[in-house]
């Protein structure tokens, strides 16, 4: 049988093969060095707001509860950006007589102005979204508070915080890492919006001692039965 050979002019592709796969390689590298890069993740991520809400005041000084703006947070696999009749509870605008129809926070505030405009006109405050996961990527809040895990663990400490910002990578590695080892993450229903809450073996909650985390956590998750799965299909539906 005669063997078969290449022509001669297939010699050059063969340096620009050579070249091509390098160049790939290169770039792989490159782009997996910036898609892991915090910067990349958005970590810091700290967008100006139409109005200046103030976490470190409302949730760190007033200690108000999450859920008191974020209400469906427990219910719902969003966690609800408040509409302006939950400011106004509070900072209702004042009439032309100087009255307030509810409880009258700063209730001529330059800085309030637009939640005014937007009560007045019935349109919703133009907020700017911080978290932001990909549009390919299922994220359900209901389904990790009502698990024990803390407002603070993906979000950082809120409550200290006057222009809220991104304080966590939120990446896939960061959420799989969690998902294999959530035991140190989880905490008492009871303490997940209390965001500076920190574990005490001795403190009692339902008449018993919370004693170790790691053995709260895994008598937690047998009752549960929390299993954080690590498949794509959890996330990538």
């Amino acid at each position: 049988m005669q063997r078969f050979l290449f022509p001669r002019w297939v010699n050059p592709l063969l340096g620009i093969f050579a070249v091509a796969t390098a160049a790939g390689v290169v770039f792989a590298g490159a782009m997996g060095g910036l898609i892991t890069d915090p910067k990349t993740l958005n970590v810091g991520y700290e967008p100006t707001q139409p109005v200046p809400f103030s976490h470190a005041i409302h949730a760190g000084q007033l200690k108000l509860d999450c859920r008191y703006c974020h209400n469906t947070v427990f219910e719902a696999a969003h966690a609800a950006v408040p509409p302006t009749a939950t400011c106004i509870n509070c900072h209702s605008p004042a009439d032309d007589a100087g009255q307030t129809a509810l409880a009258a926070v700063h209730p001529t505030s330059v800085k309030l102005g637009p939640i005014r405009e937007s009560w007045s006109l019935g349109r919703s405050v133009a907020w700017t979204r911080v978290h932001n996961l990909p549009s390919f990527v299922y994220f359900n809040h209901a389904a990790h508070v009502n698990s024990g895990v803390s407002c603070v663990t993906c979000h950082g400490r809120i409550d200290q915080m006057e222009t809220v910002y991104q304080a966590k990578e939120l990446s896939m590695a960061w959420c799989i890492s969690c998902h294999r080892e959530p035991n140190e993450h989880l905490r008492p229903i009871e303490r997940v919006t209390k965001l500076d809450w920190e574990w005490d073996p001795e403190e009692v909650i339902d008449g018993k001692k919370l004693g170790k985390q790691e053995d709260w956590a895994a008598s937690h998750r047998l009752e549960s039965d929390i299993n954080p799965l690590v498949n794509c299909a959890v996330c990538h539906r």
